[in-house]
């Protein structure tokens, strides 16, 4: 059985610009090791302190070691080389392994407001998406799936875990053509994404979202164009992913690169495609629930933090299509 440790330690020769290669840019290297070997890393200059696990903090101190020596030769540490060297420990622990704590108390901190999730499914929901890398929320709808999804994504880049926010909505009514459509990329996609920014709205305010958004920080786009790319270092929120086919979930899944967060959001009863279409969301709930280190939160209707009707409504549909005389 593991026991805590604590280990000090300089790495020589010190060379201001290779010590900053290896921490990279906001320690985000440091970050990585200390989330993924389930270890603090401690820094003054070229003096480290790694606590933890014993097991823990001998292999996350020749990961940091390991990675000095890479900046004799190059000049960037790449989130790649850093996930390579700390595999090869054998020691990184899944993120399902993570036990979750009924009794705590969970605090999305944004620059508006502070949100704390209510009840158990959202405080999981939360705890999922702060421990894993991929995460899906499915349920129906008034159950804060797509809103604490852009709370968390807003603390991750307030506290630079990110570097930017990526909004994704399939544009299931144009057929995802929407080149028809008047104006450019935003505005032909603005209908789609409104529950987004009226969330990303009131925890960073107008003038700071259409800030972020000239800047690229927070990008939004139709999950078409999400096809060739990587997406490294992003919080991608994947909303109404009930109507992706299962070609498109897959594409969208396969995008996600080193240092992201991805959360996909959608209610299976809600279902806009084409008839004979099958919902990528279902597919891919079936396919990956056994897989590690994805989360995935399911809510019902005792979940709901709209108006009490909300409530009454999802509860009497799910009646009825439960087996009380009706078909779906």
């Amino acid at each position: 059985m593991n026991t805590n440790d604590s280990r000090q330690f300089d790495l020589h020769p010190v060379d201001q610009r290779r010590l900053a290669t290896l921490c990279g840019q906001f320690d985000e290297n440091l970050k990585m090791i200390e989330k993924r070997l389930e270890v603090k890393v401690g820094r003054r200059g070229h003096h480290f302190r790694v606590e933890g696990a014993t097991e823990n903090v001998a292999a996350a101190v020749e990961v940091v070691r390991h990675l000095y020596r890479e900046t004799e030769a190059t000049h960037d540490i790449s989130p790649d080389t850093v996930h390579l060297y700390i595999r090869e420990t054998g020691l990184e622990r899944l993120p399902d392994d993570v036990p979750y704590d009924e009794g705590s108390v969970t605090v999305i901190k944004t620059p508006k407001l502070t949100a704390k999730p209510r009840g158990r499914n959202q405080q999981k929901y939360v705890h999922n998406i702060r421990t894993h890398d991929i995460n899906f929320g499915i349920g129906p709808a008034g159950t804060g799936k797509t809103w604490l999804a852009v709370a968390c994504a807003v603390e991750a880049l307030k506290d630079e875990q990110v570097k930017r926010i990526l909004l994704v909505r399939p544009a299931v009514e144009a057929g995802e053509k929407l080149g028809f459509l008047p104006g450019d990329l935003a505005q032909k996609v603005d209908p789609y994404l409104r529950p987004l920014y009226d969330a990303l709205y009131e925890m960073l305010g107008f003038d700071q979202v259409t800030r972020l958004i000239e800047k690229s920080v927070i990008e939004i786009a139709p999950l078409a164009f999400m096809r060739g790319r990587t997406l490294n270092n992003s919080f991608i929120i994947l909303d109404e992913s009930q109507n992706t086919t299962r070609e498109q979930m897959k594409m969208f899944l396969t995008r996600i690169g080193f240092g992201s967060t991805a959360v996909i959001t959608g209610d299976t009863t809600q279902v806009d495609l084409p008839r004979g279409q099958d919902s990528g969301l279902i597919h891919a709930a079936g396919v990956l629930s056994k897989v590690a280190g994805i989360g995935f939160t399911r809510f019902e209707a005792k979940d709901v933090v709209r108006h009490p009707l909300v409530q009454r409504i999802v509860e009497a549909y799910d009646s009825f299509d439960d087996g009380s005389g009706a078909k779906r």
